[in-house]
């Protein structure tokens, strides 16, 4: 078991870590992907994500760990963006591959809803109205009690 765990403030290209992500793993039975992504529309012309460097990789990497003990992994993968990107730029990827698919989606989603609640990120969206803070919803922390 493996995990390969970045935190980057580079533009990444999804396609390109899935291919070479898959190919590390041959033997896995499956393997799931998640992408978020900056959403486009109502407006949002940027989104800025802003970050803890003390806190931030390493609890990426004590996610990742746990997920590996939790499930029968063959390797995992996740990597989470950082600074501004514009609509349609790639945020976070996470991708798991197991030997059953159950283990790969289990995992894929319990590492995306920690993500999501217990992240060390902070974001704000940008609009004509200029920049606003975006919070936690109420959905995101149920989706993490679920574990």
């Amino acid at each position: 078991m493996t995990a390969d765990v970045r935190l980057t403030d580079a533009a990444f290209d999804p396609a390109a870590l899935l291919s070479a992500f898959t190919g590390r793993f041959g033997s896995a039975g499956g393997v799931v992907s998640f992408l978020g992504q900056v959403r486009g529309g109502e407006g949002v012309e940027a989104l800025e994500l802003r970050h803890y460097a003390p806190l931030t990789l390493p609890g990426m990497e004590a996610l990742a760990e746990t997920a590996l003990a939790r499930w029968h992994l063959e390797g995992l993968l996740v990597i989470h963006r950082h600074g501004v990107m514009a609509p349609g730029d790639p945020i976070v990827m996470v991708a798991a591959a197991a030997r059953h698919r159950r283990d790969a989606f289990a995992a894929t989603d319990f590492v995306m809803d920690h993500l999501k609640s217990d992240s060390w990120f902070w974001k704000r969206e940008k609009t004509a109205a200029g920049w606003r803070w975006i919070e936690p919803r109420d959905e995101d922390f149920a989706d993490r009690a679920r574990w």
